[in-house]
């Protein structure tokens, strides 16, 4: 059994220019990640389910184990030293360490420490989702050229699920590799090597219930996978969770495609561009899928806001490709929401 830590070495001993910053940051969010899942499992007996009783900076009511995820998170890399700054979901702002971390440290990280929170207390999968950055500047001060950088510049996008068994799944653009947590010995433990989805799958994973408020190419493309065509194994089947983690790792494994869409209420969506869709895009993209915007791939997209929002079609290539398709015929108007 190889655990994450001797896996990420090993990648580094294959690249000559390897200092073994980028593994301590890795390990340092596997780090808090055992911890949040201590606490994911335990919630419900150490009184930390239901509501902060504050809000984050999308108008959110921020769940106690939300906050006590992004502390974790903050903690742990503040830490470890090698990252330089944090873009949350939890916080307003950049969260900056200090300056004897900022001027040595060369990543950002951008995360989203506990993805799907309204789902804990129903005991369904949730998960976190992180992006690492390389910082370009040098020295003690964050510019907004290493903040808001495009996904094409990432250098490792991963996330971690937290359900019947807890994985944490990453990659560095060289495939992608998951990893299951073994609580007895505390490690994480390669398990899913080289992860691949398919070109096609039979699942789609869309909240239907606002149906009435999507573009007309999204309503195509659900009455496409509806449709009776046994040539192309129709109908597909309807899997939504409603955590990004969850129905993502699942189309993974299984193939099969996940919408968030622009609707005419919220034309950009509600998931966030930099520790949502980047990461996620860029697992998809290294296991052999797709990931757009319903126009355009998603790590073309350079942010202008820290908290940017996306619409996001993600998941086997070939499905991917129909839903762009039907967007550009009858819905050619979302392009420049």
């Amino acid at each position: 059994m190889k655990t994450l830590v001797e896996f990420i070495w090993d990648q580094q001993e294959n690249v000559g220019t390897a200092t073994g910053e980028f593994s301590r940051l890795l390990n340092d969010i596997g780090i808090a990640a055992k911890i949040v899942n201590r606490d994911v499992n335990r919630a419900g007996l150490a009184g930390i389910l239901g509501f902060e009783g504050s809000t984050n900076v999308q108008g959110e009511n921020q769940k106690k184990l939300d906050v006590l995820a992004n502390n974790e998170f903050i903690k742990a890399l503040r830490n470890g030293k090698q990252c330089t700054a944090i873009i949350s979901e939890e916080n307003d702002d950049v969260v900056v360490f200090e300056d004897s971390i900022v001027e040595h440290a060369k990543y950002i990280v951008a995360i989203d420490p506990l993805d799907g929170s309204s789902n804990i207390e129903v005991n369904v999968s949730i998960g976190t989702i992180f992006a690492i950055y390389r910082r370009k500047s040098i020295g003690k001060i964050i510019t907004m050229e290493d903040i808001l950088q495009a996904g094409t510049e990432l250098v490792c996008g991963g996330y971690v699920i937290y359900g019947s068994s807890t994985m944490l799944v990453y990659t560095t653009g060289k495939g992608v590799n998951g990893f299951t947590y073994d609580p007895t010995v505390g490690l994480f433990i390669l398990s899913h090597p080289n992860m691949k989805i398919g070109d096609e799958g039979n699942i789609y994973s869309i909240n239907e219930a606002n149906y009435i408020y999507f573009a007309e190419g999204v309503k195509r493309y659900i009455k496409y996978c509806q449709e009776d065509d046994p040539a192309t194994n129709r109908p597909y089947t309807t899997r939504y969770i409603g955590s990004l983690v969850s129905d993502f790792h699942r189309n993974l494994l299984r193939g099969g495609i996940y919408i968030y869409p622009g609707t005419k209420k919220n034309p950009k969506g509600k998931l966030r561009l930099m520790y949502e869709c980047v990461p996620v895009a860029f697992l998809a993209e290294q296991a052999g899928g797709k990931a757009s915007d319903g126009f355009r791939r998603i790590l073309d997209i350079h942010p202008e806001d820290i908290h940017q929002r996306s619409p996001l079609f993600i998941g086997s290539k070939k499905m991917v490709e129909k839903a762009e398709e039907l967007m550009r015929e009858f819905s050619p108007e979302f392009r420049e929401m």
